[in-house]
């Protein structure tokens, strides 16, 4: 095996694991995973507490896990057209370069 391709190993090791160690035991009661919309709701909160939201939202899914599901799809068909042009302009370079 090349040097490269352990240091690339090497590399995904560190960054699967660093998150884990920064972070053990500590979790969303901390706030570490709050998320920027619940942190935004409470600073437009605490600037202006009489806000009124000028938008609602005609659908909201009915549970958490659908949500999660309509956002890993959203992501999926996000990587799914984002890896169709880096295909398609991959082949279409070595195409033209025959």
């Amino acid at each position: 095996m090349e040097f490269k391709h352990v240091l690339m190993i090497l590399g995904v090791i560190i960054l699967t694991l660093a998150p884990l160690i920064m972070y053990s035991g500590l979790g969303e009661d901390e706030g570490y995973f709050g998320g920027a919309d619940g942190a935004a709701g409470d600073l437009i909160m605490e600037i202006s507490p009489n806000y009124e939201p000028w938008f609602e939202p005609f659908w909201e899914p009915p549970s958490g896990e659908i949500e999660s599901l309509l956002f890993a799809l959203q992501a999926a068909i996000g990587a799914i057209i984002i890896g169709y042009f880096f295909g398609y302009n991959k082949a279409k370079y070595d195409a033209k370069n025959q």
